[in-house]
C-alpha cells in the first residue's frame, strides 16, 4: 500500500503542475494511440522544459510535446492550465525547449527551412495544414512525431492529441541543424519509377527542398512532359516559362535539366513567399503580384483548377 500511496503521491503532483483535473478516459486513450504511433517506452522527463537550446533534440520535442497531451482545445490559447489552440501549442513547446516560434501558424509556417515531403520529415517537424477552404493559407499546425502521426491541438470540443497526419501543406524543420538527424542528400521516396526525367525532379527537389513529385506534377500539367512545348501564350519548355521569368531566373526553358532546377528555385522561393504549397502553385500559374492582389488563390477558374489539378497528380505519383 506504501508503494501505491506513493505512486497517487506522484500522480497529483503532476496534475498540479497543470492546475488541470484528472482525465482518465483521455489517459486511456493516449496508451492506445501512443502505442499506435510507437511513442511508448520514451520517457517524458528526457527533455526537462528548462528552456536551454541544448535541449533541443528530436527526442526532447516529443517528449515535451506528450506532457499536454489532454489539456483541452482553446482559441487563442497558451496557457496549459486554461487550454490550448495549436500554435499555442507548438509555440509552448519549442519556447520549453529555448527555440522561439511565432504566435500564429501561419507564421509559423515560415520559421527553419522547408522539408520536401512527409517521407522526409523527422520527429519535431512542423506539419501545416490549410483547412479553411474560404480563407486560402495556413490555419493549422501539428508536431510531427513518425509513423504519420503528429501531436497537435486539433479544434473546439477536442484535447491535444496523437493523431493521423494526413496530407500537410507545408512541412518545416525549426530544430537546430545538429539536432536533427542527417537528411541532406538524401533521395525523396516518392515513387516516380516510369515518370519522364524522374532522375531531374528527384535531385532538383533534393536541392531546393520541393517534393520531386511536386516537380513532375506541375511538368506534367504544364506540358505533358513535352520539353519542347509552347503555348498559345509564348510559355516554353518542359516547365512552361515565360521568356522573361526564364531569363530572370537564368533559366533555359527547352533544357530539361536547366528548366526543372529553375522550377525547384521559383517553387520554393514562392512557398516560402506565400506560406503554403497551393498559392506557392498559384503564384506559379498567375504570377505572385496576382496572388498578392487577391491575398489568396486569384477567383480565376483556370488558376483554382490548376492548383487542384496539380496536387491530384501529385498525390498520384508519391
Amino acid at each position: 500500500m506504501e508503494g501505491l500511496t506513493a505512486v497517487q503521491s506522484r500522480i497529483s503532483e503532476i496534475q498540479a503542475r497543470f492546475l488541470v483535473a484528472p482525465r482518465p478516459a483521455v489517459s486511456a486513450d493516449w496508451t492506445a494511440a501512443a502505442t499506435a504511433a510507437g511513442l511508448t517506452g520514451t520517457s517524458a522527463t528526457s527533455a526537462t522544459g528548462t528552456g536551454t537550446a541544448g535541449s533541443a533534440s528530436e527526442g526532447a520535442v516529443v517528449a515535451e510535446a506528450r506532457k499536454y497531451l489532454g489539456v483541452p482545445y482553446l482559441w487563442g490559447g497558451t496557457d496549459p492550465a486554461k487550454g490550448l489552440d495549436c500554435s499555442g501549442f507548438t509555440q509552448l513547446v519549442y519556447g520549453n525547449l529555448g527555440i522561439e516560434l511565432p504566435r500564429t501558424s501561419s507564421q509559423q509556417a515560415t520559421a527553419g527551412t522547408a522539408v520536401a515531403s512527409l517521407a522526409d520529415a523527422r520527429p519535431g517537424d512542423l506539419v501545416f495544414f490549410d483547412y479553411s477552404p474560404n480563407r486560402p493559407g495556413i490555419d493549422h499546425v501539428g508536431i510531427y512525431v513518425g509513423d504519420g502521426k503528429m501531436i497537435a491541438a486539433p479544434q473546439a470540443g477536442e484535447v491535444v492529441k496523437v493523431q493521423d497526419v494526413g496530407n500537410p501543406s507545408v512541412i518545416r524543420r525549426v530544430l537546430p541543424a545538429e539536432s536533427a538527424s542527417a537528411v541532406a542528400g538524401t533521395p525523396s521516396a516518392a515513387s516516380l519509377s516510369g515518370v519522364p526525367y524522374a532522375d531531374l525532379f528527384t535531385r532538383a527537389g533534393s536541392r531546393h527542398g520541393v517534393d520531386p513529385a511536386l516537380l513532375a506534377a506541375v511538368a506534367q500539367q504544364e506540358s505533358g512532359f513535352d520539353a519542347s512545348a509552347v503555348s498559345p501564350a509564348g510559355a516554353q519548355g518542359l516547365m512552361q516559362f515565360m521568356p522573361a521569368t526564364a531569363r530572370g531566373l537564368g533559366v533555359d526553358p527547352f533544357d530539361p535539366a536547366s528548366a526543372v532546377d529553375g522550377a525547384a528555385r521559383y517553387l520554393a522561393d514562392l512557398t516560402r513567399q506565400f506560406g503554403s504549397t497551393e498559392l506557392g502553385l498559384a503564384a506559379y500559374n498567375a504570377g505572385p503580384g496576382t496572388v498578392r492582389r487577391y491575398g489568396g488563390i486569384p477567383p480565376y477558374s483556370e488558376t483554382q483548377d490548376y492548383v487542384r489539378n496539380v496536387m491530384s497528380k501529385a498525390a498520384a505519383l508519391r
